[in-house]
């Protein structure tokens, strides 16, 4: 990263900017995800990673789990449903409490593309060193709040 910037005249260089390089970055890992699981979208293979993870779980704490707000996991939910993916049923004493787990299709699936899904992380972080990649992710968490 240079530092072109001029305190004095306030320059600013988009090339230099956390948010336009973590696009960048985004983008990227976003390619070979599409190359490599072109059946699912990397927030649906997340929403069903943690479900799988997790065995189930209510569609709010999801959404919570995969950083979805609540209309993107709705929508994202529904379409794991329309596949066969995702089951859901309604809590018996609220009724707007929906409770989701994953059919038997959805973690077949799931266990099947987890080979793939490592690799794009490997490949995504393949510049850097093992220690940089680990340092790396370190950093990201620091800066995601987690």
């Amino acid at each position: 990263m240079n530092d072109n910037s001029d305190a004095t005249t306030g320059s600013y260089r988009l090339d230099d900017q956390v948010g336009f390089i973590l696009r960048r970055a985004n983008q990227r890992h976003l390619a070979l995800f599409a190359r490599d699981i072109p059946d699912l979208t990397p927030t649906q293979f997340a929403a069903l990673a943690k479900l799988c993870e997790l065995g189930q779980a209510s569609q709010n704490a999801l959404g919570r789990a995969t950083a979805m707000d609540a209309a993107t996991i709705k929508g994202v939910i529904d379409r794991l449903r329309k596949r066969g993916l995702v089951a859901a049923r309604r809590d018996a004493d609220d009724a707007r409490r929906v409770h989701l787990s994953p059919t038997k299709q959805g973690q077949q699936l799931y266990e099947a593309l987890l080979p793939r899904a490592r690799e794009i992380s490997k490949e995504t972080l393949a510049p850097l060193a093992q220690q940089e990649a680990t340092l790396f992710l370190q950093l990201l968490e620091k800066l995601a709040g987690d």
